[in-house]
């Protein structure tokens, strides 16, 4: 108690208790935010995803790889891709090559996963499904 000897006692004890109680918050994220980054990489490595057209005048199918790591979603064959996947699997992307821009979501389980996706594709707006398979 001599280092919280200029707190009185009372000022000691609310203190100690406090920084108890900032321990054991820290100390009950901590197991969490390791679970939630795990869950984020159980989606890493390399997705191929077949585009279906269901409306415009696009391509009727298109098959695309990407990448994932951290929940981060990558090009692994051209074009930006901006967005990512939650520890859930929930999907949000957005994909742009050129002129042409789409952006897509959906859900991830395991190795494979579908979703929606609309953008507009060398002018012409078009709409559709997409299916991904990891490896």
């Amino acid at each position: 108690m001599a280092l919280f000897a200029g707190f009185g006692r009372v000022g000691a004890l609310r203190w100690i208790f406090a920084a108890a109680v900032l321990a054991a918050m820290t100390g009950a994220a901590g197991p969490a935010a390791a679970r939630s980054v795990a869950a984020v990489r159980a989606y890493d490595g390399t997705w191929n995803v077949v585009f279906a057209t269901r409306a415009g005048n696009c391509s009727s199918t298109n098959s695309f790889p990407f990448a994932v790591s951290a929940g981060r979603v990558s090009s692994a064959g051209g074009g930006k891709v901006t967005g990512g996947i939650s520890p859930a699997g929930v999907v949000s992307v957005r994909i742009s090559l050129g002129l042409s821009a789409a952006s897509g979501s959906g859900r991830l389980a395991g190795n494979s996963g579908a979703g929606r996706w609309s953008g507009i594709i060398s002018g012409d707006r078009c709409s559709g499904s997409w299916q991904a398979t990891r490896g």
